[in-house]
């Protein structure tokens, strides 16, 4: 199979609440030598432009709109044409990151997109943001988590628009029921798997974070 997963790490800050992180980002690039899936728009339209490299782009997709993954949306959007795709639920937290600039269109549970000659499942997984989704291919075994699922735990919920108890349920539900041998691939950090992450729920529950 000539399809493809590509990562870029970008750098910048995340901004909420009031506080300022320095954050490192994992910008994945799902597709062949002719189309190209963007998983999050961190940072630097200029890399992931880069690393496009003159392919269609069907889509940009956003697995949630902190800052960290959305603040270069518009600009790359621009440079490769293609929209911008975003849980409605995650509008809130998008306009805290962009004043005019609005996504061309929307990602809802359900949703299936194609790239490459393979569907991308769209699951809305809340609990780190309303509106976070991940996105299944289940012909290559994989899943882009976004912020919602790391090698360790579930994403951070101590700050607005976010929930512990919400959060819990989307991993349980919506990803611990995959195949355990699908690869995750998060939004920071290192690649887990479904099986490695899964023993550990009882732990992050009774731990609360």
């Amino acid at each position: 199979m000539s399809v493809r997963i590509e990562k870029v790490v970008t750098s910048g800050q995340f901004h909420l609440d009031g506080g300022s992180w320095d954050v490192d980002n994992n910008v994945w690039l799902l597709g062949d030598d002719e189309q190209v899936l963007i998983v999050d728009a961190a940072h630097d339209a200029n890399a992931i432009a880069a690393a496009a490299n003159g392919r269609e782009v069907v889509a940009i997709a956003c697995t949630h709109a902190h800052d960290d993954h959305v603040d270069a949306a518009p600009a790359l959007s621009a440079k490769v044409g293609a929209p911008v795709l975003l849980h409605p639920a995650d509008d809130v937290l998008w306009r805290l990151a962009h004043t005019d600039a609005r996504p061309a269109g929307e990602l809802a549970d359900g949703d299936t997109l194609r790239v490459a000659g393979v569907e991308v499942r769209v699951l809305h997984t809340p609990g780190h943001a309303p509106g976070a989704v991940c996105l299944h291919v289940p012909e290559l075994g994989v899943v882009f988590t976004g912020d919602t699922l790391f090698q360790g735990g579930p994403g951070a919920t101590g700050r607005s628009h976010s929930d512990f108890g919400t959060i819990v349920g989307s991993i349980r539900e919506r990803l611990l029921t995959l195949p355990a041998d699908t690869v995750v691939h998060t939004g920071h950090g290192d690649d887990t798997t479904i099986g490695a992450e899964a023993p550990h729920l009882e732990e992050w529950i009774a731990r609360g974070h």
